[in-house]
């Protein structure tokens, strides 16, 4: 299936906790626009392609989101792993907490949870690329 080398594509070292930029970053792991919702989009739309090229191109795509979500979340990670309870209160990232404690979990910026309303899979060809150009076409 994949060979997997236990490295991130590109390393992240971050040093300093920051529970506001973590809180805006989480939404490129599971908000509308994330890296979650990318993967799912493309793994689930190469079964409908009806050209075996572009079949290999939406796998080889959606593998490469999930290397990106593992870059988020290694992010997000190290943002949030050393907070006190006061950075806790003084950020707001107090609620997420309540609930996840300091786990990695699908969320947007704004707290809703990742959902597959995210993205779509419809089986036209011309259909599911549009949905994926407009969805890659929003960045952070």
């Amino acid at each position: 299936m994949w060979n997997y080398e236990k490295r991130l594509q590109h390393p992240v070292k971050i040093t300093q906790v920051n529970p506001q930029i973590a809180q805006i970053i989480i939404t490129q792991f599971g908000g509308p626009d994330g890296e979650l919702a990318a993967s799912m989009r493309y793994l689930s739309q190469r079964y409908s392609m009806p050209y075996k090229e572009v079949t290999g191109i939406l796998t080889d795509i959606g593998t490469e989101e999930l290397a990106h979500m593992e870059m988020i979340c290694a992010i997000v990670h190290q943002l949030t792993r050393d907070l006190t309870p006061e950075q806790l209160a003084e950020s707001g990232f107090d609620k997420y907490y309540v609930d996840h404690t300091l786990a990695l979990w699908p969320q947007a910026a704004s707290g809703a949870p990742f959902t597959a309303t995210y993205f779509q899979s419809k089986g036209d060809p011309i259909t599911d690329i549009h949905e994926d150009m407009a969805a890659d076409g929003t960045i952070l």
